[in-house]
Formats: C-alpha cells, sequence, structure tokens
C-alpha cells in the first residue's frame, strides 16, 4: 500500500463516524484509528442529515406562511430553539401535552424536541391558549420554526 493510498484512507476514516479501520494486504498491515476527541466533533454528518428533512418540511413550512397574517394581530409565535424532531407526547403512552384551547403559562411544558438522542422539553414563555397547532407530531423541525399559535391571556 503507497503513501497516497493510505493518505486518502485517512480522510475518508476522518470524514465519517468510522472509529478505526484496518486493511492487510502483501505489503504489511495499516491500522487507522480516530482520536476520542474526533469522534465527538464529528457532528458536522448530524448537520448534514437534519439539513435534508428541510426539503422535506418545505411544504409545511409553506402551509406556516398563510398564518402569519393572524400573527400580525394579537397573536404570539412559540417558535422551535432548536432542529430536531417534534413530538407532542413525552411518550407514545402518555396524553398530549398541549391541543388547541389549552391553557399555557410562562414554564408549562408544550411539546418536546428530539435532537441527537436528547429530548428537549420546551417550555411556553407566554400566558395563553393555544389557538393553532402547526407542525404534525413526530416531524422535523428546524431552527425558529413556529410550532404554536398562542393567544396571550
Amino acid at each position: 500500500m503507497d503513501l497516497k493510498q493510505i493518505h486518502d484512507l485517512i480522510k475518508v476514516v476522518n470524514k465519517s463516524n468510522i472509529g478505526e479501520i484496518s486493511i492487510e494486504d502483501k505489503d504489511g498491515k495499516v491500522t487507522i484509528k480516530q482520536k476520542e476527541e474526533k469522534v465527538t466533533v464529528t457532528s458536522v454528518p448530524a448537520q448534514v442529515y437534519s439539513a435534508a428533512p428541510a426539503t422535506a418540511v418545505a411544504a409545511p413550512a409553506s402551509e406556516a406562511t398563510p398564518s402569519a397574517a393572524p400573527v400580525a394581530s394579537n397573536l404570539i409565535t412559540i417558535k422551535s430553539p432548536m432542529i430536531g424532531t417534534f413530538y407532542r407526547r413525552a411518550a407514545p403512552d402518555r396524553p398530549l401535552m398541549a391541543e388547541e384551547g389549552t391553557e399555557v403559562s410562562p414554564g408549562k411544558v408544550v411539546c418536546i424536541i428530539e435532537a441527537m438522542k436528547l429530548f428537549n422539553e420546551i417550555e411556553s414563555e407566554v400566558k395563553g391558549t393555544i389557538v393553532k397547532i402547526l407542525v404534525e407530531d413526530a416531524s422535523p423541525v428546524e431552527y425558529d420554526q413556529p410550532l404554536f399559535l398562542v393567544e396571550p391571556a
């Protein structure tokens, strides 16, 4: 195995989530391992993966655009603080956290967003009544995407 092939392998390992690769041929054996720090830093593929659903979310985002007119009145929008998957329940067998007509107050959990296997509770920052839920359960959401419309109390 020549030096150029080894450099190419190193580049492939660095750009992937592969922790270790070993190749053996008639000339010898080469083992390439990533450092522990490098494995944790490789969040770039996760961001690229999250960007792919953005095109799939384009249709629901256009549905949120017509609701921009009611926002201009007195409705407040609760937006996603991160990229991830939107859930209306803490678990499949648990009740919905928020429905249209639900009274919310600051600190009340209205949904969960899963990002990189972490489940983040999203709390309301306003007091009022949820008028409209803008996202389907278990669908991907983008940063700053509107999730709920709330009529302030």
